[in-house]
């Protein structure tokens, strides 16, 4: 097929539009009208650059009578916005062997790249065998909400263990800016797609879920796993790991179990600290990486979708308007908008007794009343010296003060901005009812946070107001804090994807530091489940 770019047309236009505007395109490549056969639509955006004169640009793919032809001119003579649509489909690189001696390969870690590791691994045939310390999804949901609704932590079940991962509640997005030369992405659009996401997900430009579907979709994708030979086995943590001459040879689980296998999938996500810890010991190379600190903003999405989409606000075609932004401060230091949730909610995301932790989630529909993002300062090792584990104990001294702060009981400390900036204590909240659950309460958060970070949030909040307008509105709630914006170590690999010093060892995902969201965590397993089976395709042909 044949695609055609940057095709804009207005907000409104009517459905005839879209080939009305095919057509003229096609013309000014001498393409005639009587040669198109169809056209799909593959992506949707919008440009809100001018507010008052919103438009829509898409992406269309073509069928034409005689493609080859016209391509060969496209390649003679190259047109703006004309080429060949690239083969987008998904490509299995090995078929595991009917008979072998092959030990199972297994994936610590059922988030979004554990699951599309081990999904990849069983659609290859190689029965892969997925340890989850947290429950199911369904149970872990009501696990969650106890902490919500009933100030009551689950250390193994909770926003950041169980299956589906952190990604579960959030926003759902599925996007990224990451380099994905082959496509995987698509992959991963369409298994959701068969698992039940909205189809819109493969079409929008910047599509999401939301946390109710995400539950239902994880559910089908095990049974599919569970229909291949793979197996799932929840309420199973790794206590340790076996290595033998610098190379896996197992793992013993928290039931007392020894499970033996030489590939070994590490997709814990960036709150596992007793595994971090625990590889630590047994030598399996890390580092320290920078990520940010801050605290949760609340807005009245009304605000946001006015400031962002004018006299367009609330139209149906445009949604809850997100953001995103950033401020370089006089102290060096970067504040930007982190995981923007349009007419979602703040939640309570702690894996740890005595600590408080905020991210932010929405459902499909974003129909909250409130948009919320981290409000976030980059930090670098330099920051937090002391080793690759350094930074977890700087996040855990910040959680402990955001519990003390927030009153003892998992509630949140809170102020206005408009108190944030004046350098005083809140002593009540204003228009803007905040949505973290089991609640927030207004304090001073100028010791929530180190000084720099305080400083830097305190300059940035009126700048961005210049290009929001209504960001520093006095009523607008922060919540604190937001510490778990990625992993803090990065266990290094190799180009085939293993550890560097540990042979059979794959580190994948945003735990291991290769991935930041839904979308890329679930690319990486992809890339690590491909790399898995042809290293064990390399054995089994060794053997053979």
């Amino acid at each position: 097929m044949l695609r055609l770019s940057e095709i804009k047309l207005p907000l409104d236009h009517p459905d005839s539009a879209i080939e009305v505007a095919v057509l003229a395109r096609l013309k000014e490549i001498d393409v005639a009208a009587n040669e198109l056969v169809r056209f799909d639509v593959f992506r949707r955006a919008h440009d809100a650059r001018k507010r008052g004169d919103i438009k829509l640009t898409y992406i269309i793919d073509v069928e034409l009578t005689d493609e080859q032809a016209v391509l060969k001119r496209l390649e003679a003579n190259p047109q703006p916005h004309c080429g060949a649509t690239p083969d987008m489909a998904y490509h299995f690189v090995a078929k595991a062997p009917e008979r072998s001696n092959l030990q199972r390969p297994v994936v610590i870690g059922m988030g979004p790249c554990g699951l599309f590791a081990g999904l990849i691994l069983a659609q290859m045939g190689f029965r892969p065998i997925i340890l989850e310390r947290g429950k199911a999804v369904r149970e872990r949901t009501k696990d969650t909400w106890g902490l919500w609704r009933r100030n009551e932590l689950n250390p193994e079940s909770n926003v950041q263990f169980g299956e589906g991962g952190a990604g579960t509640f959030s926003d759902g997005k599925l996007y990224s800016q990451i380099k994905d030369p082959k496509h995987y992405g698509r992959k991963v659009l369409d298994e959701f797609v068969k698992a039940g996401a909205p189809e819109d997900i493969l079409w929008l430009s910047r599509p999401h879920i939301g946390t109710f579907r995400l539950v239902s979709m994880v559910e089908k994708m095990r049974a599919q796993i569970h229909q291949l030979g793979g197996e799932v086995r929840f309420q199973h943590r790794v206590e340790d790991i076996e290595i033998d001459n610098g190379k896996v040879r197992g793992l013993k689980l928290s039931n007392g179990e020894t499970l033996k296998s030489d590939h070994v999938v590490l997709a814990v996500g960036h709150s596992a600290r007793d595994t971090f810890q625990m590889l630590h010991d047994r030598g399996v190379y890390m580092e320290a990486k920078p990520f940010s600190l801050g605290f949760r903003i609340e807005h009245p999405q009304g605000v946001i979708d006015r400031s962002r989409f004018g006299k367009f606000a609330g139209h149906e075609k445009l949604g809850a308007a997100d953001y995103k932004v950033v401020h370089h401060c006089s102290n060096g230091r970067a504040v930007y908008s982190f995981c923007m949730c349009p007419g979602g909610t703040v939640v309570a995301a702690t894996s740890e007794p005595g600590r408080v932790v905020t991210n932010g989630m929405s459902q499909y529909s974003r129909a909250e009343r409130n948009a919320n993002a981290g409000i976030v300062v980059g930090i670098t090792p330099e920051d937090y010296p002391g080793g690759p584990l350094a930074g977890i104990d700087f996040q855990r001294k910040w959680e402990e003060r955001a519990f003390e702060l927030g009153g003892g009981d998992y509630s949140a400390p809170g102020q206005l901005v408009g108190d944030f900036i004046a350098g005083r204590a809140s002593t009540s909240l204003g228009s803007v009812v905040p949505s973290y659950k089991p609640g927030v309460k207004p304090t001073d958060l100028s010791t929530a946070l180190p000084d720099y970070v305080i400083e830097a949030i305190r300059e940035a909040l009126p700048e961005l107001d210049k290009k929001i307008k209504g960001f520093a509105m006095h009523d607008a709630v922060l919540t604190g804090v937001e510490t778990r914006t990625s992993s803090p170590l990065r266990l290094r690999r190799k180009d085939d994807y293993q550890s560097i010093n540990t042979e059979g060892l794959y580190p994948a995902g945003e735990g291991a530091g290769y991935a930041g969201g839904i979308y890329s965590a679930a690319i990486d397993g992809i890339e690590v489940a491909e790399a898995v089976a042809l290293s064990m395709m390399k054995q089994h042909a060794a053997t053979a």
